[in-house]
């Protein structure tokens, strides 16, 4: 019988394996509690050996009435969960029955909230999926129902209750967000389009009233199709008005008649990676669903370097019809925020997909480490973190990471530029000051100075580096809307870094704006009206980026600046001074 087990209260006393930073510290199945509704409800996280941070999460709602014990025994889900190397989250009712009042979803939601807690692993929003059984399955539609814009996909099995469209009677709970406080987990809670996959034993009218709400929330086309495990697909409709850059039109609902009760791994596996195609990336408005890049699919090559003892790593992309290039190629590096992974900001970026389309190297480093919490885990990614109390040098390792790739291809080393979200963020600010004769301009997102860790304003940055700096309205990070500085009311550190690049570029302090769509923008020229700062405010956005975002960095400000070997910066062909 598998083993039930406790996560130790202090995680800070397992080492961190030096070849693979992201790698859990502890594996096995483990009960943990949250408290809901004044009670405290378990659920079971089974972290297969060997699994990395920012994989795949399942949360799974069984039937009501069993063991947890002796149904993960005699089910095929620790082997699925060890074959597609994911989190495994398994709900259990308080009483051997599920209540279909809504209490039981927001249970599930709930779940979805702490398996982001970073307590004893970090998993990410972006990629979090549900599956119910049984009488689990109305309990699973709820859940999703009253919080669609968070989930990246769901499969039911078995017959629904009516009680599954609960939202219906409960729209405030549809419409309603939850402030987070200062971490990167956002919840919009609002209706959304996510692909459904449904499996029951017959059509009845409960089961069809759902499968017609799915239809019409992922606004699918009305001609049916099959598979061999779907007998019905149905399409989104290709009448599509919106860009598909950062929101893609994708959600199928699809169902299975006729199931006989039978859970088979060959099942799962097949419902899996239907569901499992997207991710939900958090952008300005609601979060948005984009199928899943996967960077070594998508041509990328993994890479890696020891610098200081550590194995440090990366992707990098080069569309295809350069690789055998002898021309000079611009690069662009990119890096993710705190918690987050190469292969995860590939994803989250959109980054390669500009690239492709313009040419250029791009390059996705993975971050080092630090301790987040007193006590906790001692390997959560971030950009200069430290290990054992020594400072791990990240400026360090981009060098040598750059000093790596020039030998494979022929870069461009007067057009080398840096853009990242949150603690990358911060990472590209460092790199601008610490740097400067590498970069000729970089692009910070929701970040330039990290709040809780002492961190100095340089005097000079020599030679000269162009800002453009875009952050979310609603970033917790960035944004004071109370006390908040300038006329975009960022936060006093945000505001001294800022006001401190329009003194040592001597640029003016009174910005021209324009806006384009969902960014403001605040251009702070110099005397030679080169737009040396440039801040950008997305409307109704928190903590975030979005596919956009590179695009713009790209065509709207990186693309305008040159560095010559001398650091001479020039803005569209003529020499800044």
């Amino acid at each position: 019988m598998i083993t039930i087990n406790r996560f130790p209260k202090k995680m800070d006393q397992y080492p961190v394996d030096k070849t693979n930073l992201r790698k859990c510290l502890v594996s096995g199945l483990f009960e943990e509690q949250i408290e809901i509704n004044g009670c405290l409800r378990c659920f079971y996280t089974y972290l297969t050996p060997g699994l990395e941070y920012d994989s795949k999460c399942l949360v799974v709602v069984p039937p009501a009435d069993i063991d947890i014990q002796e149904y993960l025994q005699n089910s095929p889900w620790i082997s699925f969960a060890e074959t597609k190397k994911i989190f495994l989250h398994i709900l259990k009712s308080a009483d051997g029955t599920w209540s279909y009042d809504g209490s039981d979803a927001d249970f599930m939601n709930k779940v979805y909230m702490k398996i982001q807690a970073r307590d004893y692993y970090v998993t990410m929003q972006d990629n979090i999926y549900a599956i119910g059984v049984g009488d689990g399955a109305t309990v699973a539609q709820q859940a999703i129902m009253k919080m669609t814009s968070e989930w990246a996909g769901m499969a039911t099995f078995g017959n629904l209750d009516d009680a599954a469209i609960l939202c219906e009677k409960n729209t405030n709970d549809v419409d309603s967000k939850e402030d987070m406080g200062r971490v990167e987990l956002a919840i919009y809670a609002q209706k959304a389009q996510i692909p459904v996959w449904m499996v029951w034993p017959e059509k009845n009218s409960a089961n069809t009233r759902i499968m017609d709400y799915w239809k019409e929330q992922n606004d699918v086309a009305g001609e049916k199709y099959a598979s061999g495990f779907a007998d019905e697909i149905y399409l989104p409709n290709p009448v599509y008005k919106k860009s598909s850059v950062n929101d893609e039109n994708i959600s199928q609902v699809r169902i299975t008649n006729g199931w006989k009760q039978n859970l088979s791994e060959d099942m799962i596996t097949e419902v899996w990676s239907y569901i499992s195609q997207c991710c939900r990336h958090r952008c300005f408005t609601q979060k948005a669903l984009r199928r899943f890049k996967n960077p070594v699919d998508f041509g990328a090559e993994y890479r890696t370097i020891e610098v200081d003892g550590y194995t440090r790593c990366w992707f990098e992309y080069i569309p295809k019809h350069l690789k055998e290039s002898r021309i000079n190629i611009p690069m662009v590096i990119t890096m993710h925020g705190r918690g987050g992974s190469a292969e995860s900001f590939f994803d989250l970026s959109g980054l390669s997909c500009v690239a492709e389309e313009r040419d250029f190297i791009a390059v996705f480093p993975e971050s080092g480490i630090y301790q987040q919490k007193p006590g906790g885990l001692k390997n959560v990614l971030a950009w200069n973190g430290s290990y054992d109390g020594k400072s791990i040098d990240d400026v360090k390792f981009i060098k040598a990471m750059i000093e790596d790739i020039k030998k494979r291809y022929s870069v461009d080393t007067h057009r080398i530029y840096a853009c990242g979200q949150s603690s990358g963020g911060m990472m590209t600010a460092e790199l601008a000051v610490r740097a400067p004769e590498i970069f000729a301009a970089v692009s910070p997102w929701s970040a330039l100075r990290d709040p809780d860790k002492k961190t100095y304003v340089p005097k000079s940055i020599h030679p000269k580096v162009p800002f453009l700096f875009l952050l979310g309205e609603n970033d917790w990070l960035c944004v004071d809307k109370k006390d908040g500085k300038l006329e975009y009311k960022v936060t006093d550190p945000i505001a001294e870094y800022l006001q401190n690049l329009m003194l040592i570029y001597k640029l003016e302090t009174k910005p021209h704006t324009y806006q384009c769509g969902e960014i403001t923008y605040y251009v702070y020229p110099d005397a030679q009206k080169v737009p040396m700062l440039i801040v950008g405010t997305v409307k109704d956005m928190s903590h975030a980026n979005y596919p956009r975002e590179s695009w713009i960095a790209y065509d709207e400000f990186f693309s305008k600046f040159v560095k010559e070997d001398d650091g001479t910066l020039k803005y569209m062909g003529e020499k800044v001074l």
